[in-house]
């Protein structure tokens, strides 16, 4: 059973696999406690369910309403124009029609961060700039570099994910405010409030008016996370009329499902347990950040969703805690070691009642630290798998070898002890027989020595070349002298040549040049060509020694450049007729008529 549900980890590379698949896998029993999933617990309330189980044979018979009708009531309850919203099946059918629509070359985003952000672009072709959020900062936003990152890249469409997905890092309304107003000349800003309803940081940190008001500017919203209700796959997105209405003209026909429509005609009679709902998970994520803080070497980020992330202590691997968790302890962890810049080392452990979370904590001590007993030894984590790569896997190689490294793993694998690394004989002691000797040449009775490493028996040699008997070492050549730089700068006021043209570049130019300066320490010389490119004083030799008289040309397609050298020498041009001369030849007489 442990070694088929763990393989549903490996076939799923982007996302979790889903609690049916475990509990299929899983056998018989009650399923895992999902730490996994950010979700509600607390809502929907049991008499929810109860209504809902009543009329299921109804929701799932007949068709559900239109798209606008849903729409219609949702904008009732949330206070907002009907045009300007658009529902789907789940945000990722929004981001995917995004991604189609709005997006056309490249795409800015906080990395780590939730992966259709990331992924979506990148399958449709479009570059994705990837602002890595800091550790050493918390994983927190600064919109200043973001927005000096993305005027560097270039990039047209922005996303910001607040709060963020799996830190769940927050920033204020008035700072997202003033990033879009910097940013106006974007195609694109989305703003995804997926996990807003959980932040107690602000009393109104939505900034859903503001899109509205803002030709480029939309705000993405979930109502499966916050209803707690995952399975159904509703959310919604809210912008100026012209965003909404294109994108609500591209989503099919009867998109949203009767479970849907059902349940937001529930919320105007439940609103009150909703809003008491996130009070309580509220409370619950300061109490679970309490209590996991008191593990030694775990570290939790502040977090303003209904999850936290935290960062294993050194030595520990993800993916044998998320496997052993799962296995020995039934709790299902968010391992983040494929979320683009994070690891193996972070969990993302969503916020749950205090009986779960209890059970939670326990189950580390166990796996983490070898004993339910808080501030034990090395923990020990030979029972899980070990697929993974990172730091944290050379950090275990080390541990488990005892510092012989891959030697002393595979000398595990063959059944023999590793053994200890030797210690340097120069670190034994100086002097003595231990005292590392010399390598020497023997030239005749002359000894010359040469240092080499000794370590344990083997000796590390230089090497060196025979010459007969003996040995010498190598011979070096002498260095050669720098070249002389051209003393034409002292001797000629000519400025510097310009660069060669392009018959030089391509193959070297070997025409005569048609002028050269009369100083002979001056290197300007001409193409003989059209190009009249100077050339390099030291150019391959010209197939004929140069003549300062050269044979008639044509005359130049344009005038000869001034020269700009007084020691420049002033050639006659060559004139040419416009037809060949020829010899007049004998005068033909003229012949008159008679008495003309």
């Amino acid at each position: 059973m442990a070694d088929n549900v763990t393989s549903l980890f490996r076939s799923t590379a982007a996302h979790s696999p889903s609690m049916a698949a475990l509990t299929r896998e899983g056998g018989e029993g009650a399923g895992p406690v999902d730490f996994c999933i950010p979700c509600n617990p607390y809502f929907p309330t049991p008499a929810m369910f109860e209504d809902m189980a009543a009329r299921l044979r109804d929701i799932i018979t007949y068709y559900p309403s239109s798209a606008d009708t849903i729409t219609a009531e949702l904008c009732s309850l949330l206070q907002l124009p009907p045009q300007c919203v658009a529902m789907g099946n789940g945000s990722t059918e929004l981001i995917t029609w995004i991604d189609h629509l709005l997006v056309r070359e490249s795409l800015a985003v906080p990395v780590p961060t939730f992966g259709r952000w990331t992924d979506q672009p990148m399958e449709t072709g479009k570059r994705v700039d990837m602002f890595p959020l800091q550790e050493s900062s918390g994983f927190a936003l600064d919109l200043a570099q973001y927005a000096e990152f993305i005027r560097a890249r270039g990039t047209r469409v922005a996303v910001i994910c607040n709060p963020n997905n799996p830190d769940g890092g927050f920033l204020h309304k008035h700072a997202i405010v003033q990033f879009m107003d910097a940013m106006a000349d974007l195609d694109l800003i989305v703003i995804d409030e997926s996990f807003l309803e959980f932040a107690d940081a602000e009393a109104e940190p939505s900034v859903v008016q503001e899109a509205m008001l803002r030709p480029n500017v939309v705000v993405l919203r979930s109502l499966g996370k916050n209803f707690g209700l995952h399975g159904i796959r509703f959310g919604y997105l809210v912008a100026n009329p012209a965003l909404a209405g294109r994108i609500r003209s591209m989503l099919p026909k009867w998109n949203l499902n009767s479970f849907a429509e059902h349940v937001v005609f529930m919320l105007k009679e439940h609103g009150a347990e909703y809003a008491q709902s996130l009070t309580q998970v509220r409370r619950d994520r300061l109490d679970m950040a309490g209590q996991l803080s008191s593990l030694p070497g775990l570290t939790v980020y502040p977090s303003q969703g209904n999850f936290l992330f935290v960062r294993l202590p050194v030595g520990a691997e993800g993916t044998v805690v998320r496997d052993r968790m799962l296995t020995e302890h039934r709790i299902l962890v968010r391992e983040c070691g494929n979320k683009i810049g994070s690891s193996s080392r972070f969990l993302r452990l969503v916020v749950r009642p205090q009986v779960d979370v209890r059970r939670l904590v326990s189950g580390l001590e166990q796996v983490l630290y070898g004993t339910s007993r808080r501030g034990a030894a090395v923990p020990e984590l030979g029972n899980g798998t070990s697929y993974s790569s990172g730091t944290a896997a050379v950090d275990r190689l080390v541990s488990e070898t005892n510092g012989s490294g891959m030697r002393g793993l595979a000398a595990q694998a063959m059944g023999m002890a590793p053994a200890a690394v030797p210690m340097p004989a120069a670190a034994a002691g100086a002097g003595g027989r231990g005292s590392p000797r010399r390598p020497r040449a023997r030239v005749g009775r002359v000894s010359l020595r040469r240092p080499r490493a000794r370590v344990g028996r083997v000796s590390l040699r230089r090497p060196r070349a025979r010459v007969g008997r003996g040995s010498l070492p190598p011979r070096r050549p002498p260095p050669r002298p720098p070249l002389r730089p051209p003393a034409s700068a002292s001797a000629c006021r000519s400025p510097p040549p310009r660069p060669p043209c392009r018959r030089v570049r391509a193959a070297g130019c070997r025409c005569r040049p048609r002028r050269r300066c009369r100083s002979r320490r001056c290197p300007s010389l001409r193409c003989r060509r059209r190009c009249r490119s100077p050339l390099p004083s030291r150019w391959p030799p010209l197939r004929r020694p140069w003549r300062p008289w050269p044979r008639p040309l044509r005359r130049p397609w344009r005038p000869w450049p001034r020269p700009r050298c007084r020691f420049l020498l002033r050639l006659p041009r060559p004139r040419r007729r416009p037809w060949p001369l020829r010899s007049p030849g004998p005068r033909r007489p003229v012949f008159r008529p008679a008495g003309a």
